[in-house]
C-alpha cells in the first residue's frame, strides 16, 4: 500500500511540474500552445521591369544570331521598349507549404521592322503576358530539403533563398543580358518535380535535381522528359562559389532509324561549370559549357549515284565560355559591369559539310541558336547608377559579332551558306537601360 502511494505521489509531482512548465511558457493545462503565436497565412505582391532607349549603330547583313533581341533590327534605327515585365505573387500557405506565381511579358525582339514583334506579342503586335512560374513548395520534406511541384526554375537557375549560387544570380545583370547558356536557350524554367536542398546547415554545399516536360511554358507534346541536375559548393565564407550543371532530353526518337526516310534520333545534352569570387564591392566570374545536340542538323545532298536528294542528320558539338566582372565605384550609388562571351558551335562542322560519298547541297539547324557555322563574340559594358534602392539607370553598350566558319571559297561552301560565306558582321547597340523593382 505504501509502495503504491509513493508511486502515485511521484507521478503527481511529475504532472504538476510539467503543467507548471507549460504555464510558465505561456500555455494552459487544457491547450499548452493556446497562447503561443499561431501561424498566419500571408502573401506578397512583387515584380520588376526593365527596358531601354536603344540605338542600333550597325547591323549584320546576314541577320545571324537566331532570336537574339537585336539580330533583325535594322541599322540606324532606334526605339523605346520594355524588354521584360514581371508581376509575381508569393503566398505562405502554412509553415510547411508555400506557393509561387509569376506572370511575364518578355522576348519582344524585332523582325525587320521596329515594333513588329515576334516574341511575347498578340496577333496585333501588342505586348502580352504569359504564366512563367506556378508552383507549390513543400518545405523540409526531409532535413534541409524542399520539394517543388509545378512550373519552376530549372536547376541552372533555381534560387535557394539568398544563397546566390547560380551564374544568373552572381552576374546580377539580367536587365542587361542573359547568361551565355540562357542566350543559347538552355531551359531556364519548366513544368515538373524539383528537389532542392543543402548537405549542411550553413548552405555551403547543396543540390537541385529536376524532371520536367522540357517544354518551358508550353504544354507537354510528347512522351519525352527532360532531366536536370546541379551541385554547388561555397568556400572562404561563401566568397568563392562553384556550380556544376548538366541536363539531358530526347527531342526526336523513332522506333527505327532510316535517314533517307527522315527517321532519326535527336537529343540534347549539356555540361556546364560556373565559378566566381564575389564580395559586396567586387565580383569576377566565369562560365563554360559543352552542349551536344545529336541529329540537330538536317543536311540535304545526293548520296552516291542517287539522282534524287536525301536528308541526312548530323550532330552539333558546341562550346561557350563567358567571363564577367562587376563592382562598386561610389558607395551603393554608382557601379560598373563588363562581360565577354565566346560561342563556337563548329565542333562537328567537318562531319556536316563533308560527309563521305554525299554531294552536300545545303543544311538547316533545327535549333536556330546552334547554327553549326556561326561563331559569336559578345561584349557588353556600362555603368549602374542607383539614385534610390531598387532603381537603376544604366548607360551601356551591347555588341555581338558573327563570324562564318566557312572560308567562303569553293563550290561546297557557297552552297551551304549563300548569305554569310566567310563574312563577319556586328550588331552594335547603344542603350540607356531603366530597371526598377517593387514589392521587395
Amino acid at each position: 500500500m505504501q509502495h503504491s502511494l509513493r508511486k502515485l505521489t511521484v507521478l503527481s509531482s511529475i504532472c504538476l511540474a510539467m503543467a507548471g512548465t507549460a504555464m510558465a511558457q505561456g500555455g494552459s493545462l487544457i491547450n499548452p500552445a493556446a497562447d503561443t503565436p499561431a501561424f498566419k497565412p500571408s502573401g506578397k505582391l512583387w515584380g520588376y521591369a526593365f527596358g531601354d532607349y536603344a540605338f542600333k549603330g550597325s547591323g549584320d547583313d546576314a541577320q545571324r544570331g537566331g532570336s537574339n533581341q537585336y539580330s533583325r533590327m535594322t541599322a540606324n534605327s532606334n526605339l523605346f521598349q520594355w524588354r521584360r515585365i514581371y508581376l509575381g505573387y508569393n503566398y505562405d500557405i502554412s509553415s510547411k507549404f508555400s506557393a509561387e506565381f509569376l506572370l511575364a511579358a518578355e522576348d519582344d525582339f524585332n523582325n525587320n521592322l521596329i515594333g513588329q514583334g515576334t516574341g511575347d506579342v498578340l496577333s496585333d503586335s501588342k505586348f502580352s503576358e504569359y504564366v512563367k512560374l506556378a508552383n507549390i513548395r513543400w518545405k523540409g520534406i526531409y532535413k534541409n530539403a524542399d520539394l517543388v511541384f509545378g512550373q519552376t526554375n530549372t536547376p541552372g537557375y533555381a534560387k535557394q533563398g539568398n544563397n546566390n549560387q547560380t551564374a544568373e544570380e552572381v552576374w546580377g545583370y539580367r536587365s542587361i543580358e542573359r547568361t551565355i547558356a540562357d542566350i543559347h536557350r538552355t531551359p531556364s524554367f519548366d513544368f515538373g518535380l524539383s528537389l532542392q536542398g543543402t548537405f549542411d546547415k550553413k548552405g555551403n554545399f547543396g543540390y537541385t535535381f529536376m524532371v520536367g516536360n522540357g517544354q518551358g511554358a508550353r504544354p507537354e507534346n510528347d512522351n519525352f522528359k527532360a532531366f536536370y541536375g546541379s551541385l554547388f559548393a561555397k568556400f572562404m565564407d561563401k566568397k568563392l562559389v562553384f556550380d556544376l550543371y548538366s541536363d539531358y532530353q530526347k527531342l526526336v526518337w523513332n522506333n527505327s532509324v532510316d535517314l533517307k526516310a527522315g527517321k532519326y534520333h535527336s537529343d540534347r545534352n549539356m555540361y556546364k561549370l560556373f565559378g566566381a569570387y564575389t564580395t559586396p564591392k567586387f565580383t569576377v566570374g566565369a562560365e563554360v559549357f559543352m552542349n551536344f545536340l545529336m541529329g540537330d542538323v538536317a543536311v540535304t545532298g545526293k548520296v552516291g549515284t542517287d539522282t534524287a536528294s536525301s536528308t541526312l542528320y548530323r550532330s552539333t558539338k558546341a562550346m561557350g565560355f563567358s567571363v564577367f566582372t562587376k563592382g562598386r565605384i561610389y558607395k551603393d550609388q554608382l557601379g560598373f559591369f563588363a562581360r565577354y562571351d565566346n560561342f563556337d558551335p563548329t565542333g562537328n562542322l567537318s562531319n556536316i559539310t563533308g560527309i563521305q560519298n554525299v554531294n552536300v547541297t545545303g543544311y538547316k539547324a533545327n535549333t536556330s541558336q546552334y547554327d553549326p557555322t556561326n561563331k559569336e563574340s559578345f561584349i557588353t559594358f556600362g555603368l549602374d547608377y542607383t539614385p534610390f534602392k531598387n532603381m537603376h539607370i544604366m548607360p551601356n553598350v551591347w555588341m555581338n559579332t558573327y563570324d562564318c566558319a566557312l572560308s567562303g571559297t569553293g563550290t561546297q561552301s557557297y552552297k551551304l551558306s549563300s548569305t554569310a560565306n566567310g563574312s563577319k558582321g556586328t550588331d552594335a547597340v547603344y542603350r540607356l537601360t531603366f530597371y526598377y523593382i517593387y514589392g521587395k
